[in-house]
């Protein structure tokens, strides 16, 4: 009784509105609960108990499924009959329901099952029990639906492959022939309801999808005739529709099935008035739409091969295709995507093919349109729309694939030249934009040589309705043409003025597009840009201020493409032209006296990131450097220099300025070697005094581009920003928690990182080692998956080193310091060092990370032997059992110990792995428990 009240006290728990304490404390408590072997007895007793809560009954069935899954080995063979019978029992007092609790003890019943070989007539046993009495017929059926998703699902119940291949065969293939004669008789039985009709329904369709009962065996039984029969009933019109869906998939393997096929088409066929005839009931035409597309999709050969008697089937499909219900519609398009493929292998094709492609693309486009002005879509129900347009201009795609691109292109043509032709009057924007949508997203299957239909589009665009939305969706097409354009070029001027038009409407959508087409324009078209270069300099210098920044963004990424086209003289020219006009603005700011303002420092920072983006593109000009960027690097350090001086605190503008300066290394190369030792010491001072980490990550791309270099000044800076850093990352993790600063904890590491392998003897000698070490070691608690392996791969290093087992003799002369504070610093911080790496593992470590730890604890195990063995008890015993079960907690010590003192240190891998293994198994335990 105790465990009881316990146990429906921590239920209780959930019943209220907890705090995360006390929520935590009593879900700990149940899953520690479950494991446990008094479980069994507890829960046997909460489910005869009448007046037990029903979350507390609920529990003790869910309890039931989970032991069974997981901890049968707590039962003695001899005892699992009683257990069976304990669960058929409990089962008969609940045959009425509720039916969450039958549904856990049928599926604890099928675990045992699996597991018990003995119990060889399961499903016979059942069928004894509950299958005579029509009160408990519900309860038969439920269990043998849920009997093959349970063997063939839940893959946590532990049986070899072997066993379980055995144990299915008799539990599932050897009753097959019996379920199916047990559902006939249930289905046409005397005053059957349709409760137990949709029953017999889902059990035929979880048999089919095991792949038990064979769509030959169902052809031959009366529940085939019933199922298309069912489709006249409301109540049964869902479930018949599953089962006829998966009997029409189990007959992909055609050859085999050819008997049973030539039943199925006759009905479904017949089905095709009904689309008619239930158009107003959108559910009535889902199911419909269902099954002429399963029937299309795995009938898409025969359709090719004897068209006129299975072309019904794509007519049906169309009609589905056509109907207004858009989450409808969808159904059907996997269909004519497969077939489209399967056409495009042919040599010729029925002309009924082409016109039902032709068909779709009309209703496809149909589809398209945005409803009235009157009458708009607002919120989601906006979102989702144009989200679900993208979805049918994919449809276009397998239409250009079968019709051609070019014949499409024509009809989505002339149907907005017809529109236009109706005069302005008679006009709607959605007439225009539906099909400039749908030769947008034809633009990817267009051929860049084509001249009949492309040439016609690009004529039309300048004439279109000044609305908004088409033109933006013209915009949108020059942005996909642009190939096309390239190898067109003397369209180029045209579109070029459509752009320029784009950035100056009022509707930043348009602008936005606008923005979007010049860059691709640039991109694909630089080399016939170049001498639009000055133009587009003179547009930034008129109208560039007027733009949004994300337009004015994308204005410099279109003008570095055209840049990097060009002549390498030219392009430095080009380059330091657009810079210097950033550039300027920066330095203007820091020399003025008048502290700036929000807007000023807004405006340099969307400058630096266009210059950004600019570098981005262009990258670099390679080792040598043209005449116009030769000393502009020290130039272009000094405005840098200047505004982190003087703005260093401003979170936005140290972001961009590292950004900007990271693409820099990048295009200066060596040539940033006299300003390298600047930049680290900048970054050193102004991390100091901010905590802002991107001066880490500076200094670290600094470290890894210039590491090898001899310059006194640069190492020395290197060994400022490793003390400095190191210093006042400790100072932030006195006043934070290591997981509230999760990226200055990257940023420092890989500068370290950077740092262990290009300068070993500023890591390894400096007092800052044995901090930077617990660092490390707190950033093995953040839950972030760069941060831990940026770590592991640091200690990896560190331990790994060549200092600690030299292969050289002599070993390189600074090689015993080294090892000396490698040493000097596990014997300090080893086994709180060992304590977070076991921690992490049975914890919070991603899954690749374990390759790495293994490699730590080969190395611990090989020269601090005696000091792990005397670490691991301890920690062992500290670490939760919730994540890491006792039994293997002792299994682990004892495989290393056992290594280590047979010197066999390879087998500490398969200790490492197998704890591993354990505690990924109490976790997924855990969380299914916590899922129900």
């Amino acid at each position: 009784m105790a465990d009881i009240q316990a146990l429906l006290s921590a239920l209780d728990v959930f019943s209220k509105a907890p705090d995360k304490v006390s929520l935590e404390r009593a879900n700990s408590w149940l899953q520690d609960f479950q494991h446990s072997p008094e479980a069994w007895t507890t829960c046997n007793v909460l489910l005869q108990t009448p007046d037990a809560p029903p979350g507390a009954k609920l529990f003790a069935a869910q309890t039931f499924r989970t032991k069974v899954t997981y901890d049968l080995s707590q039962v003695d063979p001899e005892n699992l009959p009683a257990l069976r019978d304990t669960i058929l029992a409990a089962l008969e007092k609940y045959h009425a329901g509720p039916r969450n609790i039958t549904v856990q003890l049928c599926l604890a019943l099928a675990g045992i099952a699996l597991q018990m070989p003995a119990w060889h007539d399961a499903v016979q046993t059942m069928i004894d029990s509950f299958g005579g009495n029509p009160a408990t017929v519900p309860l038969l059926l439920q269990f043998v639906t849920l009997l093959p998703e349970e063997l063939n699902g839940n893959t946590k119940i532990p049986v070899t492959d072997d066993e379980y291949r055995e144990r299915s065969a008799i539990l599932l293939t050897a009753n097959a022939k019996k379920v199916l004669e047990l559902l006939s008789m249930y289905i046409q039985a005397t005053g059957v309801t349709n409760d137990v009709q949709t029953q017999v329904f889902n059990c035929l369709r979880s048999w089919l999808v095991a792949g038990e009962v064979s769509a030959a065996a169902l052809a031959e039984s009366p529940l085939f005739a019933f199922a298309f029969e069912a489709l006249a009933s409301d109540a049964l019109f869902d479930a018949a529709v599953d089962v006829i869906c998966e009997l029409i998939h189990e007959t992909q393997e055609i050859d085999e099935n050819m008997a049973v096929i030539q039943l199925i088409v006759p009905r479904v066929i017949a089905l095709r008035p009904q689309l008619l005839k239930e158009r107003k009931d959108p559910e009535k035409i889902r199911g419909y739409a269902r099954i002429f597309a399963e029937a299309g999709e795995t009938y898409r050969l025969l359709l090719l091969q004897h068209t006129e008697t299975f072309f019904p089937i794509v007519e049906a499909i169309g009609e589905c295709s056509a109907y207004p219900d858009l989450d409808i519609v969808p159904i059907t398009f996997p269909f004519w995507m497969r077939l489209a493929q399967n056409i495009g292998k042919k040599s010729s094709v029925s002309p009924l093919f082409l016109e039902a492609y032709k068909s779709l693309m009309r209703v496809v486009i149909g589809h398209l349109h945005f409803p009235p002005d009157s009458d708009p879509l607002t919120g989601q129900e906006a979102e989702s729309f144009r989200s679900f347009r993208h979805v049918m201009g994919d449809t276009l795609k397998d239409c250009c694939f079968v019709l051609r691109t070019d014949t499409c292109l024509l009809a989505t043509y002339e149907l907005i030249t017809a529109a236009l032709s109706r005069g302005p009057e008679a006009l709607s924007w959605q007439e225009i934009e539906a099909p400039l949508f749908a030769m947008r997203s034809m633009g990817a299957e267009i051929d860049p040589n084509d001249q009949g239909a492309v040439p016609k589009i690009m004529d039309l665009i300048p004439s279109l309705p000044n609305h908004p939305r088409v033109r933006y969706a013209a915009l949108l097409i020059i942005s996909r043409y642009t190939e096309w354009i390239n190898m067109h070029p003397e369209y180029i001027s045209a579109q070029l003025q459509y752009i320029s038009a784009g950035f100056e409407d009022p509707d930043t959508e348009v602008s936005a597009a606008a923005g979007q087409a010049l860059k691709y324009l640039c991109q694909d078209c630089k080399q016939h840009l170049v001498d639009f270069l000055p133009t587009l300099h003179t547009f930034l210098g008129t109208t560039g201020s007027k733009l949004a920044q994300d337009d004015r963004r994308q204005v410099y990424e279109a003008i570095a493409h055209v840049i990097s086209a060009m002549p390498m003289e030219r392009a430095a020219e080009s380059l330091r032209t657009f810079s210097s006009d950033i550039l300027g603005q920066v330095h203007a700011l820091t020399s003025r006296q008048a502290a700036a303002t929000q807007a000023d420092l807004m405006s340099v920072n969307d400058g630096l990131e266009n210059l950004e983006i600019m570098l981005h593109v262009i990258r670099s000009f390679g080792e040598e450097l043209p005449t116009a960027c030769q000393g502009t690097c020290g130039q272009a350090w000094l405005v840098f220099d200047a505004l982190l001086a003087k703005y260093g605190s401003n979170y936005d503008i140290v972001e961009r300025t590292t950004r900007v300066l990271r693409h820099g290394i990048t295009f200066f190369g060596s040539s940033a070697l006299p300003v390298a030792s600047s930049v680290v010491a900048r970054m050193s001072l102004s991390f100091e005094a901010t905590g802002y980490p991107s001066n880490l990550w500076i200094a670290g791309k600094v470290i890894g581009a210039f590491g090898n270099e001899e310059d006194l000044a640069l190492r020395g800076s290197y060994r400022e920003v490793y003390e400095r850093s190191t210093n006042k990352v400790v100072s932030l993790l006195q006043a934070k928690a290591p997981g509230d600063i999760p990226d200055v904890l990257e940023d420092y590491l890989q500068m370290l990182l950077q740092l262990v392998d290009h300068g070993p003897d500023i890591f390894f000698q400096s007092p800052a080692f044995p901090l930077a070490f617990r660092v490390a070691m707190a950033a093995l608690t953040v839950v972030h998956t760069d941060i831990i392996f940026a770590a592991l791969d640091l200690f990896r290093i560190i331990l790994t080193h060549d200092c600690l087992v030299p292969s050289t003799t002599p070993p390189p002369p600074k090689f015993p310091l080294y090892a000396a504070s490698i040493r000097s610093v596990l014997e300090k911080e080893g086994y709180q060092f060992v304590g977070y790496l076991l921690a992490g593992l049975i914890g919070d470590f991603p899954e690749d990370s374990t390759s790495a730890v293994v490699s730590i604890f080969r190395v611990l195990s090989l020269l601090w032997t005696s000091q792990l063995i005397t670490w691991l008890p301890t920690i062992l015993q500290q670490l939760p059992g919730a994540a890491a079960p006792n039994d293997a907690k002792t299994q682990f010590l004892s495989d290393v110990t056992s290594a280590v003192q047979a010197q066999e240190y390879d087998k500490v891998k398969y200790a490492i792995l197998a704890l591993n293994r354990a505690s990924r198994k109490a976790r997924e335990r855990r969380r299914a428990a916590l899922d129900r």
